[in-house]
């Protein structure tokens, strides 16, 4: 088995506005990335799409330009407020090129691609640990990527809290 410093892996992280995302990045600077490698770290965050409006939406509301203007600033906002989060988790890497991707989309979709695309070797995301029933109606994005990206895929189950745990 080759040594890890000689290897050039592209680990693309999905994050979020969760927990659940950062807690995984933070998992992976641990266990998978390695001071001596080559790696590149790609952080994408898929910012939900625009909602569509007509001029009048259903209620009969008329949405001017600046409120639309102002909804996609905020979603930029947003979008560039978690990937500076993510980022700071990633100050201390030396060797390793930290990127970070903002991609607009239905996230499913999004870090599907982006795996393709990119020529991922890991993909590595966070679990919001939904029941069944939620998660039936919300959809599993990471099941849906498992079932989809061809690369190896790690899911990190954040431990719940023992306060939380203490108060069932």
């Amino acid at each position: 088995m080759g040594d890890v410093s000689e290897r050039e892996r592209k680990i693309l992280v999905a994050v979020d506005e969760g927990e659940e995302s950062l807690y995984a990045l933070s998992w992976c600077l641990r266990n998978v990335i390695s001071q001596n490698s080559k790696d590149t770290l790609i952080l994408l965050y898929a910012r939900p799409p625009r909602p569509i409006y007509t001029a009048m939406d259903g209620t009969g509301y008329l949405f001017s330009a600046d409120i639309m203007a102002t909804m996609e600033r905020h979603s930029r906002d947003v979008a560039a407020a978690i990937v500076a989060k993510a980022k700071k988790l990633c100050k201390d890497l030396n060797n390793v090129k930290v990127e970070t991707r903002v991609e607009s989309g239905d996230a499913r979709d999004v870090i599907c691609e982006m795996v393709e695309k990119l020529g991922a070797d890991v993909l590595v995301m966070g679990c919001h640990g939904y029941g069944p029933i939620k998660r039936a109606l919300i959809g599993s994005v990471s099941n849906h990527c498992a079932k989809i990206v061809k690369c190896p895929i790690l899911i990190v189950k954040k431990p719940k809290d023992s306060a939380a745990q203490l108060s069932k």
